[in-house]
């Protein structure tokens, strides 16, 4: 497989293009489907396969801001944006972001940044999947139970029981209060909402992500965004941070664009698909996969951080299997699923 290897002037290492498809492309369809821009598993993937951390980071922004102009085209013709809200997390997702990302340059001088930055990633990525699997296993059966007669549209309608913080937040009166109709949210305080996109564009510049595996279940849990919405928004920000921490880790000079380049054309097709997988599965189910995706990342994560303690190179081989196998195998999954659930409305109409 030499034959397929690249040199990457930028990063200063060898790299195989088939594998920056593959990831491109997986990246695209699971970024298309959760609304994330795909960074924690893009980041940990060229770590893991021999990128120093910096280097991935800006790598996989360049990634995230040329993979989603397609989902977010894809989601907006389905009515998935709430661009209200999309755009005031911009404003407050581009300073988190270069907070973030003058931090990582610190630590870069410092010391050993990557593992500071998979031990974060791994508390988030844990307690993340936590809450998300708490939601699916003690919530889900209650709202089933409740719903079993309606149609599969009404799964965007948000989950009171779920979503006693978002009620508490909106609750809060700090003027200005605003509303978000796309959302079904009649008031909440911008500072709250402001403040919560400003923690995850912190993290997006930090993690080297778009904040989606953090800002999605915020829009969910802490501002009560029903589940599509949630995803077809949080692809719009991811959009814009992707663009800025592109250009802000570019002119740092820590961008490998001819592998973000080969990325992107996997990531170009991943991502229609992912986006209009949406359209077949379920609220809750986007919910579950999204959880049990981010426990195999995470696990990848921790097996990668043990080989930097122990210096078991098996340890950083099965962190790479771990997560690239978890990449496909969700992908795959998500694809069968709409294949399925496209052929079952097929022979509905016919």
């Amino acid at each position: 497989m030499d034959i397929f290897n690249i040199y990457l002037p930028v990063a200063g290492i060898e790299f195989n293009v088939l594998l920056l498809i593959l990831i491109g492309f997986c990246v695209g369809v699971l970024g298309g489907f959760f609304g994330v821009g795909g960074g924690w598993i893009v980041t940990p993937a060229l770590n893991i396969f021999g990128f120093h951390m910096a280097y991935a980071i800006g790598t996989d922004l360049s990634n995230i801001f040329g993979q989603s102009i397609g989902a977010v085209k894809k989601h907006h013709k389905m009515g998935n944006i709430d661009w209200k809200l999309g755009f005031i997390s911009i404003i407050a997702s581009v300073v988190g972001l270069e907070l973030g990302s003058q931090v990582i340059l610190i630590l870069e001088k410092a010391g050993d940044v990557g593992s500071i930055v998979r031990w974060c990633y791994l508390f988030l990525m844990f307690g993340l999947s936590i809450l998300m699997f708490y939601d699916y296993f003690k919530l889900n059966p209650k709202k089933r139970g409740k719903n079993k007669n309606k149609s599969s549209n009404e799964q965007s309608e948000p989950i009171r029981a779920k979503n006693t913080i978002a009620e508490r937040l909106h609750k809060i009166n700090l003027p200005p209060m605003i509303s978000f109709p796309a959302s079904g949210i009649k008031s909440v305080s911008l500072w709250i909402v402001l403040f919560i996109f400003l923690i995850t564009g912190f993290l997006s510049g930090f993690l080297g992500v778009g904040g989606g595996f953090i800002r999605m279940p915020a829009l969910v849990y802490l501002i009560g965004v029903p589940t599509v919405i949630a995803v077809g928004t949080d692809l719009m920000s991811v959009l814009f941070s992707g663009a800025y921490g592109c250009f802000t880790y570019g002119i740092k000079g820590r961008v490998e664009l001819i592998a973000a380049f080969f990325m992107l054309i996997g990531a170009s097709i991943g991502a229609q698909i992912g986006a209009t997988a949406v359209k077949y599965i379920k609220g809750y189910g986007i919910r579950l996969l999204f959880a049990i995706m981010i426990v195999c990342a995470g696990f990848s994560i921790a097996l990668e951080q043990a080989y930097k303690i122990t210096n078991l190179q098996v340890l950083s081989t099965i962190a790479g299997i771990v997560l690239m196998g978890t990449a496909v195998s969700m992908t795959l999954i998500i694809i069968f699923s709409l294949v399925s659930e496209f052929k079952k409305e097929r022979k509905l109409r016919l």
